[in-house]
């Protein structure tokens, strides 16, 4: 969320960024200015209510020790008056406030200055690429059908069990899932990240903490019993246990690993595009996640970005890193790279991880702070990553790496699955 005094302190500043991510927010940060406004000019009238009354009840005090009872009545029907008038300007300043929070709940963050231009995917920008494109044998198939040859991944009995997008995976399927798991955590605890395990469900205070809600509630599956979330990644419940947590200086940077299971609901999404591992309304993932001083988040991002593409030099897989568009990207993001890893039986490129710096835009919301040397209290800046997030990477493993005797397991691997092969 970003702060009101800075959108009015820097209301055409703020109007021109949002412009980048070709969205119309004059009218927006014209209506918020204008709620804050009247939210502080009701709490100066509520202050100086109470203050009145307070005084009034000291001079009652006085004028009860000194016996002037009658002078006393007068100025108790007068308190009354004040505390009613202080009662119903209470309750405008709370609305006004609630008010204002939906308002900027509305209003996504703001593009870093790199950001380039754009409005689709296709206004991305290319900023790396790295890896041979390998050529297959003729016959190479893509995934959804080396998955039914080899009997290591079961879409039509994820969808007996609960419906399209839950595959079932088998054998050396499930091995090679779990063999991924197990390095990505390998991978980054030795980087410095600290593992925790988390919960699968968030509340809602979790969701409006990272900024799931309510930009994506359509997408995101709802125990409405319990009011409980589906988490669509573990940068939700990560992220989240910093929330209301005041840091001193000395413990930044926090750097957290976590594997989860993520669901989303991806209402709309059909297509050749989507088959197979492509798009799943269940999936798992690892995640980075990073609490950094503002001085150094962005030294932190780059370092994050560093370790994905040491990941993917490991795996052999071709990967290009594109930094998003303001059109393209996160609501929550101040600046995101994807990561794409080429899948040459689809003959197409596939998304593999996001990384994003969020600034101060998420730690508004949690109120996550940190005390500086001065012992102010400022607000930290957050940052995730996939590291990585599952079906693709798979994809492209089982994929590119698919010979006429079998898909040869990627070397770094192999200790993990304890098999070389799978045929």
């Amino acid at each position: 969320m970003l702060q009101i005094a800075f959108i009015r302190e820097n209301q055409e500043k703020v109007i021109k960024a949002l412009a980048k991510r070709n969205i119309d927010a004059k009218s927006v940060v014209e209506e918020v200015v204008q709620l804050d406004e009247n939210r502080r000019a009701t709490q100066v009238e509520l202050d100086n209510t109470l203050s009145e009354s307070n005084k009034l009840s000291k001079d009652i005090g006085e004028l009860m020790k000194a016996g002037e009872k009658s002078k006393a009545a007068i100025l108790k029907e007068k308190t009354v008056s004040l505390k009613e008038k202080s009662k119903e300007l209470g309750e405008k300043a709370d609305a006004l406030a609630a008010e204002l929070t939906d308002k900027l709940y509305t209003l996504p963050n703001l593009p870093a200055d790199i950001v380039p231009e754009g409005k689709t995917p296709d206004d991305n920008l290319n900023v790396f690429e790295e890896g041979d494109i390998p050529v297959l044998h003729e016959g190479a198939q893509p995934h959804w059908e080396l998955v039914k040859k080899y009997d290591i991944i079961d879409f039509e009995l994820g969808v007996k069990i609960a419906g399209a997008g839950f595959p079932v995976y088998k054998g050396k399927g499930a091995r090679l899932q779990r063999a991924l798991i197990n390095y990505f955590l390998d991978k980054n605890t030795a980087a410095g990240y600290n593992e925790v395990q988390v919960p699968h469900l968030v509340n809602e205070a979790s969701g409006y903490g990272t900024g799931q809600l309510p930009d994506k509630e359509g997408q995101m599956y709802h125990s409405t019993i319990d009011d409980l979330y589906l988490i669509p990644t573990a940068e939700v419940p990560v992220t989240n246990l910093f929330r209301d947590v005041l840091l001193t200086e000395a413990e930044l940077p926090v750097l957290y690993t976590a594997y989860t299971p993520c669901f989303r609901r991806e209402a709309g999404s059909y297509g050749a595009h989507v088959r197979g591992l492509n798009r799943l309304h269940q999936f798992d993932k690892v995640e980075i996640v990073r609490v950094e001083h503002p001085d150094k988040s962005y030294e932190a991002l780059d370092g994050m970005v560093e370790h994905v593409k040491d990941i993917l030099k490991e795996l052999k897989l071709p990967y290009r890193v594109l930094r998003l568009c303001g059109g393209d990207m996160g609501f929550t993001s101040a600046l995101t790279y994807d990561f794409e890893v080429f899948s040459t039986a689809q003959d197409r490129w596939l998304e593999i991880s996001s990384v994003s710096n969020f600034e101060t835009f998420q730690a508004n919301r949690l109120k996550l702070r940190f005390k500086d040397k001065d012992g102010k209290n400022q607000l930290a800046h957050t940052l995730n990553g996939s590291s990585l997030a599952l079906p693709r990477v798979l994809a492209g493993i089982l994929e590119n790496y698919q010979t006429p005797e079998g898909i040869v397991i990627p070397e770094v691997l192999r200790p993990y699955c304890g098999f070389d092969i799978i045929n």
